[in-house]
């Protein structure tokens, strides 16, 4: 955080004139002193103010028990990663507060209750050692094709933790087999666990490359961290050595955004890959060859710098988020669309072959949105308007010889659900972890092997878990966003030398989908001239019903935009509140808008409990709008509202409002609105722009102050959505700037701000500070700022039911 305006007075009893002057001192600035004294007290009364009012009204504790019921709850469908012979999990319960980390076979697994071994409780290590340990996920070593023919475990792990739950992190190998760590005395790997300042953590991380090196990305003292606070160089570091002693491998300049690398371990097709973000949505891809050596070499990866790429065995794929000409002097020139996946034989492309093949190429309503690999199929998902369809593509046999890619349709079941696929192993598998959830329908996880011809059949799941060639083609580096961990690539190919278990929950409006995230929508689509094939699966598990939706329906409809786009939204609840009898007469329906509209994620149909019992079944409306920004239809639908377009996400979000109003739902006195992070921007301008549509706003871990967003922590790696402004972007970033557009002349309707102390990724100083300038002026204002928890907002189950409840209770009292 730079502080060249922070001051650290007490708060002044003086109305401050708005709007603010962006350039006059900054009259609340020292609220970004995170840890300050003065800060922390007037957190503390902050928080008092909202257990008093929001957490003291009837019903608060009602609530906040049932949202603890269902993520406690062990009929949850547990989350499982395969690895070797077992099955790995990372559980939260009221019992492992912080978390256990289990492992069970997939005999086990099938049965009602399955036995489930422990591999590390960090309530007790966090006991242990004075700590608040939250997980961060942990890499595995996958052995090598002899180990495993003799019979030797896998037995090396990186596990990440976070002091409370902050980004940044430590990372300590971890014996599967012992159940112990490894410590550093015994020549085991750690990052960032006793640094020189006192503190404990850095953004960055460790990659497996053998058994005895690693590659290291973090913060190496001065000089070696990007603006953005992440790592600048990637290191090569040697067993039994000190860190300090790492060769380099990769020295980004000054301005990048982040810088990592990752070897792949595919046997007979081992890579090792340097990835430079240069800014969110450019970077550079290299194979490292003779990596560490005097004789070191890279090669950039020839693709625009906004594509991504990756590997599995020998074909490269790249997905464009701009067109592409790749042979612009050529005899007849092609030009590739934006949004569209290419595939060529890697050993070609490396050698100036442009022969690439079309596995999706987007339409007016159509986008992909990732790709997932098996052993010899890529599993794809594409969204037609927001409903998903899956494909199986299987390559020619014999990439050097040509021929087409097979392609063949996989059934997804019903409208308005999300189904996905997930490699269960795609060095030596063809098996598949199919999810589905929808808003209305508990989710399920199957088990199935995609055959030679697209075909779906029972799976006997040989193999262990995660990819190491695994080609995500959705990219979900990073960003301002609510729920998405900062990747260590920008290019989301070719997964290095591990299984990632990946364990983060993906937390959404006021209390969220409340399961482990399993990359329900990995996969993208493409043609359809296809052949329909037949889908048969082991079902392994299904979610309970948290709350009854007997007559509830969901709807999904199109509004209007001011320039005349046409924007999707879904709507749930009761039946005769969804689609009202007369829609002239004004909807008294309690209502929450909930939306994003940034860094191209898209908002998909998903089962939540907590949304459920806290909203839907007591008579509440539930609506998510897909608003431009997002990735519902890919690149041009994200880029439509950047940087000076940034007005049409927020545009789109209120003709959604509107249409609503239209059909009779509810009326501006019961629409609530609601987002976090970037959809927290999103919530702050509704309020401060639109404050007629709505009867109460929940702003969460948001960024509100565009003046400084780029001087505070992270905020500088976003500069590509939304402008630099400290340029000539200003005039137009100020338009979309909350802190800047509050008028105290101006009618608000009530608002509540959460936030975290631990947030290290978005500053708690933007909620902090639109709340004291709204407090000074005398509006109606609930700021709540959970002292852990990160950039999720929450570190445990507690804490996540907690500050749900405050904002369901809100909305609940304000909208009634």
């Amino acid at each position: 955080m730079t502080t060249e305006r922070l001051a650290t007075a007490p708060p002044s009893t003086a109305v401050p004139s708005t709007p603010l002057d962006p350039g006059a001192p900054d009259p609340f600035s020292w609220l970004e002193d995170v840890e300050g004294d003065v800060a922390l007290e007037w957190v503390r009364e902050r928080n008092d103010h909202a257990h008093a009012t929001v957490g003291g009204t009837d019903g608060f504790a009602a609530t906040e028990a049932a949202i603890r019921e269902v993520l406690d709850s062990d009929q949850r469908i547990p989350d499982v990663s395969r690895i070797g012979d077992h099955l790995y999990n990372f559980w939260r319960d009221a019992e492992h507060e912080r978390g256990l980390w289990r492992r069970t076979t997939l005999e086990s697994y099938r049965s009602a209750e399955p036995a489930w071994e422990p591999v590390l409780d960090l309530d007790a290590l966090a006991a242990a050692e004075g700590q608040s340990w939250v997980w961060h996920g942990a890499s595995l070593l996958r052995p090598a094709p002899e180990q495993l023919a003799a019979g030797e475990p896998w037995r090396r792990a990186l596990v990440d933790l976070s002091p409370g739950g902050s980004d940044a992190d430590v990372t300590r190998e971890f014996d599967l087999v012992d159940k112990r760590f490894v410590p550093a005395a015994e020549g085991g790997f750690e990052r960032d666990t006793a640094r020189a300042d006192g503190a404990v953590g850095a953004k960055g991380g460790l990659a497996w490359a053998d058994e005895d090196t690693v590659y290291a990305f973090t913060d190496f003292g001065p000089g070696t961290t990007t603006p953005s606070g992440y790592p600048r160089t990637v290191r090569l570091w040697r067993r039994g050595t000190p860190l300090d002693a790492a060769v380099v491998v990769y020295e980004g300049t000054d301005d990048d955004m982040y810088i990592s690398a990752r070897r792949s371990r595919t046997p007979g097709f081992e890579r090792d890959l340097v990835s430079r973000s240069i800014a969110f949505y450019r970077s550079e891809t290299f194979l490292v060859e003779a990596v560490g050596t005097p004789e070191q070499r890279l090669v950039k990866i020839d693709v625009p710098e906004s594509a991504e790429v990756g590997f599995h065995r020998e074909w490269l794929l790249v997905e464009l988020r701009d067109d592409w000409v790749p042979e612009p002097g050529g005899p007849a020139p092609r030009t590739y669309p934006a949004g569209s996946l290419l595939a060529a034989p890697a050993d070609a492309f490396l050698a100036g072959s442009r022969d690439l093949a079309v596995l999706f190429e987007p339409t007016p309503s159509t986008s992909l949105v990732g790709a997932s690999w098996t052993r010899h199929h890529l599993v794809v998902n594409v969204l037609d308007d927001v409903r998903n369809r899956l494909e199986v593509l299987t390559p020619p046999e014999d990439a050097g010889a040509g021929g087409g890619w097979q392609r063949s349709a996989l059934p997804v079941g019903a409208e308005l659900v999300t189904v996905g696929a997930r490699a269960v192993d795609a060095v030596d598998s063809d098996d598949v972890w199919l999810t589905t959830t929808g808003y209305l329908t508990p989710s399920t996880l199957a088990l199935a092997t995609v055959g030679g011809a697209g075909e779906v059949s029972t799976s006997s799941t040989s193999g262990s878990a995660g990819s190491a060639d695994k080609v995500s083609t959705s990219s979900t580096s990073g960003s301002a966003g609510s729920a998405d961990k900062v990747s260590t690539s920008s290019t989301s190919g070719s997964a290095g030398s591990t299984d990632k278990v990946s364990t983060s929950s993906t937390s959404g409006s006021a209390g969220s989908t409340d399961k482990a995230s399993t990359s329900s929508t990995s996969g993208s689509a493409g043609s359809t001239d296809k052949a329909s094939t037949s889908s048969t699966s082991e079902l392994l598990k299904s979610a309970p019903a948290f709350f009854d939706a007997d007559g509830m329906v969901v709807a999904q409809h199109f509004a209007t935009s001011d320039d005349g786009t046409r924007v999707p939204y879904f709507v749930v609840g009761r039946e005769d509140l969804v689609r009202p009898a007369d829609p002239s007469v004004p909807g008294t329906a309690p209502t929450l808008l909930y939306g994003y509209g940034g860094f191209e994620i898209p908002l998909l149909p998903g089962y939540s409990g907590l949304v459920g019992r806290s909203w839907l079944a007591g008579g509440g409306v539930y609506v998510v709008a897909n608003i431009r920004g997002g990735g519902e239809y890919g690149p041009a639908w994200h880029q439509a509202a950047l940087r000076s377009s940034r007005h049409k996400a927020y545009e789109d979000f209120a003709a959604v409002a509107r249409d609503l109003m239209a059909r009779g739902v509810t009326s501006p006195r019961h629409l609530g609105a609601q987002g976090g992070s970037n959809g927290g921007l999103l919530a702050g301008n509704m309020l401060t722009q639109y404050p007629e549509l709505f009867g109460a706003v929940v702003i969460q871990v948001p960024l509100l102050d565009m003046k400084r967003y780029s001087h505070l922590l992270a905020g500088a790696s976003w500069m590509a959505e939304y402008g630099d402004p400290d340029s000539d972007d200003w005039e137009f970033v100020r338009t979309f700037s909350p802190y800047h557009l509050f008028d105290a002349g101006r009618s608000y309707p009530p608002v509540l701000f959460t936030t975290s102390t631990k947030d290290d990724r978005v500053h708690p100083g933007h909620a902090r500070k639109l709340a004291a300038l709204m407090l000074a002026a005398g509006k109606d204002v609930t700021s709540y700022e959970n002292v852990e928890g990160g950039h999720g907002g929450a570190a445990n189950n507690a804490q996540a039911a907690h500050m749900a409840a405050l904002a369901w209770t809100f909305l609940r009292e304000r909208l009634a």
